[in-house]
């Protein structure tokens, strides 16, 4: 269940994230509604991975999926260009994500 919860999570943050640029300074009532609810959710459902999951592990986990999410959807939704080195580090905190989830031993199996 904690990966299930730890899924949750980043897809709540990766939404509320992406929509921060939509909510225009918290000027934007939908996008901002959008930010507020993915933030507690997003929250809620990373206090609940802790139960089981080391709270470095998950953090990183958490963020670096995020990271990497929220760079592809901004430059699908918004144009954002990415470059080369923009491309090698996504590639990079992914694979720091696989070593953590396939082989720290931190890590509930």
């Amino acid at each position: 269940m904690h990966y299930f919860y730890l899924v949750l999570a980043i897809v709540c943050e990766v939404i509320a994230t992406t929509a921060l640029k939509a909510a225009d300074g918290f000027r934007v009532p939908g996008p901002t509604a959008l930010v507020l609810v993915g933030y507690v959710s997003a929250f809620y459902l990373l206090s609940l991975t802790l139960r089981t999951v080391p709270v470095g592990i998950a953090y990183a986990i958490w963020s670096g999926i995020g990271q990497a999410l929220v760079m592809l959807l901004a430059w699908w939704l918004y144009r954002q260009a990415l470059d080369l080195a923009a491309i090698v580090g996504i590639a990079l905190i992914l694979s720091g994500v696989l070593v953590l989830a396939i082989f720290s031993k931190s890590m509930p199996h």
